[in-house]
């Protein structure tokens, strides 16, 4: 049985044409060799499992070489490279600083340099994870680092660039690795696969390479770790379940009942993810790049940033074409909140189910503006699903004049307005859409105060009437948390010019007085924050009578009393009196000890 070899020291590349992903590294490397213009000190920094240590032995090999190509390429046939390939060459010295950080260390190093080699013309030092040494042994190598002998080369390797210290970067060349794209990782794997005879499907061979990250060397492991579970068929199903990973089909399923707005079905297939053993972090963060590829799906100038098979990629842009851009902002603005959210929440799986029932009403709205923070609007979607909206009818709606007498409205959609002169308004719905946001200027938020107005409290505000009610057997009686529930919603949809206001409003608190008749009563601080709810009450019945199906909803704004308002103390001489109405001993105690108040 012969010795087994991992892929990742198998298939290590022996030349620069070899090096997958460094294309422009390479070719600066083997024109400096051609051209002989040789730097006596190199740093490679990037991620992992890159290259580079592989980069400096093939570059040791080349500079090395007796009879070189040319087009900078060793031979692999003189002595020097054949010492090389089988691990024997004295030119070549590797260090560890992970391991040989001490200043004692760097002193062997630096009495090896003084040796000449024995065959070649350099002697090359590859230093592996430079910024592992110590400060003091950065201080020891600083000299030899900046005037070696002609015969000696340096070859810092690094993940960790900022941790070197700036007087060991200025005296070297850096180069800078890049992580692996998912479409040469997937190039090499196939290679791998093929020289070993193994069958294999793109997509799972692309799930490996996203797995890796960037990292040649990891994917080659998970590859290989991949093999031995499926046997030499490299299928997506068994890559999937061998690595851990959900799949892309519960995405495309996920979004699909979003855009029907599935409510149900989305959580019950997030319950089912679950189940699976994955947590709501990672779905999170994978819904979010879903949803983000789905996006540049749209473009075709973007579709180059779509990194999956050809198969996957007919799959999202079938999917992108059925989905709005608006939604899509809105969505990934909602995932990325609960990524946000999820580390801090108590009650995970909560979070990421008020997310997909957010995404789901999302797309049934049109006004969903993009590039804004979406309004997190939360409609009922249990109390309600059973019921459809009935298409409403034109009805007769009595209103009442100054005189007492009752005004009866023609069938037609016409409502008469209860004006002295008796003339009909302009026509209206029975039930109106709401009304465009007016603009409401600052003066009109609060009243002046400098002037010292005294405002009488009143008891009672008249109510509101209905803006346009139906008949009793459309309306539904209601419930108080609907009741509270749509009142947040129509605050959240409040513009950016009414923000006192809303922020008043979420103080407030609708009670219901009569859950048959629609009648609704608010508790309000005065006389003027009454008159604006009293102006504003149009615009909330045209909300929340539709998300209610109460169609005579009419509102009662209440002021307190001042006999029901407490006396706050403002001064020193205030809160003295107060405490001795609740304490008169302390009235003695100043006598006793003859205190004053300063």
């Amino acid at each position: 049985m012969s010795e087994y070899i991992v892929s990742a020291r198998k298939y290590r590349p022996m030349t620069f044409d070899s090096v997958v992903g460094q294309s422009a590294i390479a070719t600066t490397l083997k024109n400096a060799i051609r051209a002989n213009k040789l730097a006596h000190a190199y740093l490679f920094c990037g991620p992992r499992g890159v290259g580079k240590t592989t980069c400096a032995r093939i570059f040791a090999k080349t500079i090395n070489c007796l009879n070189p190509r040319e087009d900078g390429e060793a031979c692999n046939e003189c002595e020097s490279c054949q010492a090389f390939n089988e691990q024997r060459s004295l030119n070549i010295h590797e260090l560890d600083a992970a391991s040989n950080n001490s200043v004692d260390d760097i002193r062997n190093l630096i009495d090896q340099v003084r040796i000449p080699p024995q065959i070649g013309k350099y002697k090359v030092f590859i230093i592996d994870e430079v910024h592992m040494l110590s400060t003091q042994a950065f201080n020891a190598f600083l000299k030899t680092l900046e005037e070696p002998p002609a015969h000696a080369i340096f070859i810092l390797a690094t993940t960790e660039k900022h941790k070197i210290l700036p007087t060991i970067l200025s005296r070297c060349q850096i180069y800078d690795f890049q992580r692996m794209s998912v479409e040469n990782t997937v190039k090499h794997l196939a290679y791998v696969a093929e020289k070993e005879g193994y069958t294999y499907e793109s997509t799972a061979l692309n799930v490996i390479a996203q797995k890796a990250d960037g990292g040649m060397r990891d994917a080659l492991s998970i590859f290989d770790q991949v093999v031995s579970y499926t046997g030499g068929n490299i299928t997506y199903q068994q890559v999937i379940e061998n690595l851990n990973v959900l799949d892309y089909d519960y995405y495309f399923r996920i979004v699909d009942f979003m855009l029907t707005q599935k409510i149900s079905e989305s959580l019950l297939l997030f319950n089912e993810i679950l189940g699976k053993g994955f947590e709501g972090g990672p779905f999170i963060n994978g819904l979010s790049n879903h949803l983000r590829d789905l996006l540049v799906s749209r473009d075709p100038q973007t579709t180059q940033l779509l990194e999956a098979s050809d198969e996957i990629r007919k799959r999202y842009a079938e999917q992108a074409q059925r989905c709005k851009v608006q939604w899509l902002y809105r969505a990934i603005r909602l995932c990325n909140d609960c990524d946000q959210a999820y580390r801090t929440s108590r009650n995970k799986r909560l979070q990421v189910e008020l997310t997909l029932i957010e995404c789901a009403q999302a797309a049934a709205d049109d006004d969903a503006s993009a590039g804004r923070r979406p309004v997190r609007i939360l409609k009922p979607i249990f109390s309600l699903l059973a019921a459809a909206a009935k298409e409403a009818a034109p009805v007769t709606v009595p209103s009442t004049s100054p005189e007492g007498k009752t005004v009866s409205s023609s069938p037609s959609v016409t409502v008469p307005s209860g004006s002295p002169e008796g003339k009909p308004s302009a026509p209206a719905l029975a039930t109106p859409a709401p009304p465009k946001r007016p603009a409401l200027k600052m003066g009109r938020l609060a009243p002046s105060i400098r002037g010292g107005v005294k405002i009488t409290a009143q008891p009672t505000v008249a109510p509101m009437a209905p803006a346009a009610p139906a008949t009793q057997e459309e309306n539904r009686d209601l419930n108080q948390t609907d009741v509270i529930l749509q009142w947040q919603s129509f605050i959240n949809t409040m513009p950016q010019e009414e923000t006192a206001l809303a922020q008043r409003m979420k103080i407030m608190q609708p009670t219901i007085i009569d859950a048959h008749d629609g009648t609704l009563s608010v508790q309000v601080e005065n006389n003027e924050i009454a008159k604006m709810m009293q102006s504003l009450a149009p615009r909330i019945q045209s909300f929340m009578q539709p998300r209610l199906h109460h169609y005579c909803i009419s509102f009662t704004f209440t002021v307190p009393t001042k006999e029901q308002e407490p006396i706050k103390p403002f001064n020193k001489r205030s809160q003295y009196r107060h405490f001795c109405d609740l304490n008169p001993a302390l009235i003695k105690l100043r006598e006793q000890f003859q205190l004053e108040l300063t």
